[in-house]
C-alpha cells in the first residue's frame, strides 16, 4: 500500500526529455543553446522555456568543452598557497593584468597554487593553455603543464625553448638599489630575502650564506641577488662577508623578525636590501620597534613598488616593476598563441627606481 508522504521519484531531465516533450528532434534542442542561429527565434524561445520549465539546467559545459576542444579557460600557476594570491598586492596587480586581457577574449581564469607535490589538478585541469608564474624550475607542477603540450606562456621564469617567455629586468633593479645604497656612503650591507633555501634545510635563526647553499631557488632571486652581488663586489665589498636572512614567506611578520636579528650582526649593517617590499615595510617596523631610526641610523630599500610603499612612514625607497602590465603581456601572448599566432618569444620589461624616505646618507 503506499503512503501519500513518500516522496515522488525523481528523474533527471536530459536534453532528451526535453526533445521528446516538445516533439523535435535532439538537435533543435542542442542549437536552441549552441547554435541559435539555426532556429527561428519563436521556436528558440518555446524550446527554452519548456527547458525551464522541466527543469533542465543547459547542456554540460564539460561535455560542450570536450565536443569543441576548448575549455573557454586559462590556468595560472604560481608558486604559493591560493589565499596568498589575495593577500600579496604584487601578485593581485598580475593577476588583475591577466585576468583584464583574458575577459576582452571571453575566457576565464583557474588558479593552480604551488606548495603541493600533487600533480593531478594540473594533469586534469579543463584549460586551453597555462601561464607559468614564478615558479621553481624544478616544480613538479611545472613539468606536469609542460608535458600537456597546450599552448604556454612563462612569466618570471628562466626561458625555455620555443616558450614565449616574459620576465622584469630584476637584476638591472637589484643593482640600482645597490648603487643607491653605495653612493649614499654605505658600505655594511645585509640582505632580506625568502624560500632561498628549503625551511628544512635553514638554520632557525641565524643568517645564511648564499654561498653555502646550491639548492635551486626561484629564478627572481637567483637574478636579484646577481644584481646585489655585483657593485658591491665593484665597490670592494666582499660579497661573502653580506648576512643574508632567509624568511619563511615573503610577509610583513618575517621581515620584521629578521631585521630584528640582522641588527645584532658584528659589524652592525647600516643598509638594507629586501628582496620585495613587504619585507621592506616589515624590516622598516622591526628596526622601529628594536629603537633604530630609518633613515637616520639605517637604510633600507625594497623591490616591487606596491601601493603600500608610499604609505609607511617614513616611505619606502624602492624598484618599481609594472605588475599590470607583466600580467597584460602574459595573458595577450597567450591569447596570440590560442589564435595560431606566434607572439614576442622574450619580452623583458623595464625597472626603474624610486627614492623615497627610507634612504639617507651615512
Amino acid at each position: 500500500m503506499a503512503h501519500d508522504h513518500e516522496p515522488a521519484k525523481t528523474h533527471r531531465i536530459t536534453i532528451s526529455t526535453v526533445a521528446a516533450a516538445l516533439g523535435v528532434a535532439v538537435s533543435t534542442v542542442s542549437n536552441a543553446y549552441n547554435r541559435p542561429d539555426q532556429l527561428s527565434a519563436e521556436l528558440r524561445e518555446r524550446v527554452l522555456a519548456v527547458a525551464a520549465e522541466l527543469g533542465y539546467p543547459g547542456p554540460n559545459p564539460v561535455a560542450r568543452s570536450l565536443r569543441q576542444q576548448r575549455a573557454g579557460a586559462v590556468g595560472v600557476l604560481f608558486a604559493e598557497r591560493l589565499p596568498y594570491a589575495f593577500r600579496d598586492p604584487a601578485v593581485l596587480m598580475v593577476l588583475e593584468g591577466i585576468a583584464t586581457t583574458l575577459e576582452q577574449a571571453g575566457l576565464g581564469l583557474l588558479l593552480v597554487p604551488g606548495r603541493d607535490d600533487d600533480t593531478t589538478t594540473v594533469q586534469q585541469a579543463l584549460v586551453d593553455g597555462f601561464i607559468v608564474y614564478s615558479m621553481m624550475e624544478t616544480d613538479p607542477l611545472v613539468q606536469a603543464a609542460l608535458k600537456r603540450r597546450l599552448p604556454t606562456v612563462l612569466l618570471d621564469q628562466p626561458p625555455r625553448p620555443d616558450v614565449p617567455s616574459i620576465i622584469v629586468d630584476d637584476e638591472a633593479g637589484a643593482r640600482m638599489a645597490t648603487e643607491h645604497l653605495l653612493s649614499l656612503g654605505h658600505r655594511q650591507f645585509a640582505i632580506i630575502t625568502d624560500r632561498l633555501v628549503e625551511s628544512n634545510l635553514r638554520p632557525s635563526s641565524d643568517p645564511i650564506n648564499v654561498h653555502d647553499q646550491s639548492e635551486p631557488t626561484f629564478f627572481v632571486t637567483q637574478l636579484r641577488l646577481q644584481g646585489y652581488r655585483q657593485p658591491l663586489e665593484a665597490a670592494g665589498i666582499d660579497w661573502r662577508s653580506v648576512p643574508i636572512y632567509d624568511c619563511n614567506d615573503n610577509n610583513e611578520a618575517d621581515g620584521a623578525a629578521a631585521i630584528q636579528i640582522l641588527l645584532t650582526h658584528n659589524p652592525r649593517p647600516t643598509a638594507i636590501l629586501c628582496l620585495t617590499d613587504r619585507l621592506a615595510l616589515g624590516a622598516i617596523a622591526g628596526a622601529q620597534q628594536a629603537g633604530y631610526q630609518v633613515p637616520q641610523q639605517l637604510s633600507i630599500v625594497g623591490f616591487d613598488d606596491i601601493p603600500q610603499a608610499n604609505q609607511s612612514v617614513p616611505s619606502l625607497t624602492t624598484i618599481r616593476q609594472d605588475h599590470r602590465q607583466k600580467g597584460l603581456s602574459a595573458g595577450q601572448a597567450l591569447i596570440e598563441l590560442l589564435a595560431g599566432q606566434s607572439p614576442t618569444s622574450y619580452q623583458r620589461l623595464a625597472v626603474e627606481l624610486v627614492v623615497r624616505d627610507s634612504t639617507a646618507a651615512i
